[in-house]
């Protein structure tokens, strides 16, 4: 019932824990350079590809119809922006799912 809220240097000391046994893992995995450079890669294209089809449509829609902007730039911007949100929403997936995966080692 009278359950104590953990102080700062406890909630510090549990995080560097957290990381020191994510770096120890991986180490031992020796996958830590190779899975960051596949993170990269994925970012990368998760905002490339939406980009390069946004200007795709946008050339094409350039040609096709003929108005006072450009559909170029227009889904450049928009497939950049969705781009975007595909890494930010990769990211926060994969950091959810490890932060869960070391609640589950530290316990």
């Amino acid at each position: 019932m009278d359950e104590k809220k953990p102080t700062p240097e406890e909630d510090l000391a549990k995080k560097i824990s957290s990381e020191v046994n994510k770096k120890i893992k991986s180490k031992n995995e020796g996958k830590e350079i190779l899975f960051g450079m596949g993170v990269f890669g994925i970012i990368g294209w998760s905002v490339a590809i939406p980009t390069l089809i946004g200007v795709a449509l946008g050339n094409f829609l350039d040609k096709r119809f003929q108005v006072g902007f450009s559909w170029t730039l227009t889904f450049l911007f928009l497939g950049l922006i969705i781009g975007c949100f595909n890494a930010w929403h990769w990211i926060k997936e994969k950091s959810d799912k490890e932060q869960s995966g070391n609640m589950s080692i530290d316990k």
